[in-house]
């Protein structure tokens, strides 16, 4: 029997339901997982459940099977903003040109809060500056724009691409890009970066 102290102290991590996952998401059973990693499929199944806790070594196995670290295991799911909300009136707007000059656009981070970030999500308003005066960047990954109100000359290289409320565009992002208002009126959309 496991000391009480042990295990509520191993319990918030879910360990089982974390082993479990990566199982499902590589549609392993437990005899194929016994198999890698030379631990029975009865063992598995009660790690899994939460009747049994693993040790180190058993653990790292199971990592190595997976490609994840034992950090993996090890993160508090209380801890984890795995679920981050981001409310208007907490969000902080950034000019994109922090060094002062000319803006092209104006940002607020959507996703601020979460901690492990796979995407970053923006919304801009993009304001009127001379074509000739924005500014190109490039970034790795790949961007997704979604265009909310207003018209956006988008240059990414050497191609000119004019987008309006509704249209939304999928590029590379290592390509250098820039962005210039082509209404009068507010222009602003969501972007989203890997």
């Amino acid at each position: 029997m496991l000391n009480k102290t042990i295990e509520d102290g191993l319990k918030p991590y879910g360990l089982g339901e974390k082993l479990r996952t990566l199982r499902l998401r590589k549609s392993m059973g437990l005899v194929e997982l016994g198999k890698h990693t030379s631990l029975s499929a009865a063992m598995l199944s009660k790690l899994e459940r939460g009747k049994l806790f693993p040790t180190l070594p058993t653990l790292l196995r199971i990592a190595l099977v997976f490609g994840v670290g034992l950090e993996y295991f090890f993160t508090d799911e209380r801890k984890r903003h795995v679920v981050a909300v981001a409310r208007k009136k907490e969000r902080l707007r950034f000019p994109d040109n922090a060094g002062g000059g000319s803006v092209d656009y104006i940002f607020e981070s959507l996703n601020f809060k979460a901690t492990e970030r796979k995407l970053h999500g923006f919304y801009a308003e993009f304001e009127a500056v001379a074509s000739e005066k924005s500014r190109s960047h490039q970034h790795p990954g790949v961007e997704l724009l979604y265009l909310i109100s207003g018209k956006l000359d988008l240059t990414i290289g050497s191609e000119l691409i004019t987008l309006e409320a509704g249209d939304a565009i999928y590029f590379d992002s290592t390509v250098r890009h820039s962005y210039h208002r082509a209404s009068k009126t507010l222009c602003s959309g969501i972007i989203v970066t890997t």
